[in-house]
């Protein structure tokens, strides 16, 4: 744990009393500080007070005793409205933070120099953030790994100087951390997204330009304008900017060609890594995951043999292009975390030949985007609320058989694709819908997809796939 000892001797509000806002209280307690904590769950007021945590409904707290308000980063701080305890904090002049913050105050106050790698973006920061993880685990260096990839930051190691942190921020965390500085931050890509939280296009690519703003070194992906305008403007500010590209040569910063990951200065371009034969990094978007992996490591230490090294043994994601086993020629990919039709669309566009595992519950829009990739389907295996729906929009575009349950497509798609004669053909699981038809959340989907694969008789297992 990292005491927040910045908030010794304070009085402090919290609200929000999940897995991180039982943790976040811990902190505080342990910096010192006073607390009184409070959720509009019963059940989790219940849970937090038998960690000890003191409780107390904010409604009728004298905000005027507190000198901080530590906020969840699930509970609405402007869209679709401020939450009611934003309302009174605000009203009383205390502060509003949240987890990252505490973390980012602590790091100042004991140990400045401690490398710090923050990540954000729409789409791509899991991958990016675990394996920048795993290239500097793999370097033999002291790797600390939290925020919104699942582990709460104040469980983390206090800092040092020879411990890195590894930090994916989602946007709410970012507006709530106004003092986030990390030695290199990466901004991915902004595509419309959260809109019902942050208002505004404008107003969410705004909050995550902080993220890169306050880094040492700002790593930023130049695909989508607003990210360009991004890169540029913080440029003229005199920050040092790193652009990415997945899709174009770039004068100065790291970009894309074929399977090569190039760095250019002065538009001399010089080859540092190679994707080709790393299966967990196929597709364009993992071109561009590497590429700013590449550069963030690069700018904490790491040498081009360590991050090269840590590319080749990155063993992927669970439930995101995991590669979970072979059966002959045929490979079997676990994308359950596609729960839309564009989260599918990286998967589809990495594979030629495609047994596709597809459906759920249906989001709006269907599948009908994802009609370009349909040339690459061999056969869809249609489940769930959705397969009426999906057949009618594959229509004739692509052979389709409705299979019901995750078990029976897999069955089917392994014994079709054994009589394909195409060099890899693919039973891929990336179903373009939410899971809550037929199961808990998109990880339990996939782990169903993963046993009904490891199931079939003769299928090995893939080295480094989640058991």
């Amino acid at each position: 744990m990292i005491a927040a000892r910045s908030m010794k001797d304070m009085t402090v509000a919290l609200f929000g009393l999940g897995g991180s806002g039982i943790a976040t209280a811990q902190a505080i307690l342990a910096g010192g500080a006073t607390i009184i904590a409070w959720d509009d769950n019963p059940d989790s007021v219940a849970r937090a007070q038998r960690a000890g945590i003191e409780t107390g409904d904010l409604r009728r707290a004298d905000w005027k005793r507190f000198s901080s308000f530590v906020l969840s980063p699930g509970v609405p701080l402007t869209h679709p409205r401020p939450h009611w305890t934003v309302d009174l904090a605000r009203a009383a002049g205390v502060e509003i933070v949240g987890d990252v913050e505490l973390f980012v105050r602590e790091r100042n106050l004991a140990c400045k120099n401690a490398p710090f790698i923050a990540i954000t973006g729409t789409n791509g920061k899991s991958t990016t953030t675990a394996l920048i993880a795993h290239m500097i685990n793999a370097s033999g260096r002291d790797m600390q790994l939290g925020g919104n990839i699942g582990t709460a930051v104040m469980t983390l190691q206090p800092p040092a100087d020879e411990r890195y942190y590894v930090v994916e921020c989602s946007s709410y965390q970012i507006d709530l951390a106004p003092s986030l500085n990390p030695t290199a931050g990466i901004l991915l890509n902004l595509t419309p997204d959260h809109l019902d939280r942050h208002g505004t296009m404008q107003h969410y690519a705004e909050i995550k330009e902080r993220l890169v703003a306050g880094s040492d070194t700002a790593i930023v992906g130049v695909d989508d304008s607003y990210c360009a305008a991004i890169a540029d403007r913080l440029e003229r500010t005199g920050k040092a900017v790193i652009r990415i590209s997945k899709r174009m040569p770039i004068r100065d910063g790291y970009f894309a060609e074929d399977a090569n990951l190039i760095h250019a200065k002065d538009g001399e371009r010089n080859v540092v890594a190679s994707l080709a034969g790393i299966g967990s990094l196929r597709g364009e978007h993992n071109a561009q995951n590497a590429l700013a992996a590449f550069a963030a490591c690069r700018a904490v230490g790491l040498s081009v043999e360590e991050i090269n090294t840590g590319l080749k043994t990155f063993p992927g994601l669970a439930h995101r292009m995991e590669q979970v086993a072979r059966l002959g020629r045929t490979l079997f990919v676990n994308d359950s975390k596609a729960t839309n039709a564009e989260a599918a669309a990286p998967a589809l566009s990495s594979f030629p030949r495609i047994y596709w595992i597809a459906g759920g519950l249906p989001k709006e829009g269907g599948i009908a985007s994802l009609s370009g990739f349909f040339s690459r389907i061999a056969k869809a295996y249609l489940i769930g609320e959705a397969a009426p729906q999906f057949a009618a929009t594959l229509g004739e575009a692509a052979p389709y058989e409705i299979s019901g349950t995750i078990e029976a497509a897999v069955e089917h798609a392994a014994r079709d694709a054994a009589k394909d004669g195409s060099t890899e053909p693919v039973v891929l699981l990336s179903p373009a819908c939410a899971s809550f038809d037929q199961f808990q959340n998109f990880e339990k989907r996939g782990e169903a997809f993963r046993s009904a694969v490891l199931a079939l008789e003769g299928a090995a297992p893939i080295m480094g796939a989640r058991s």
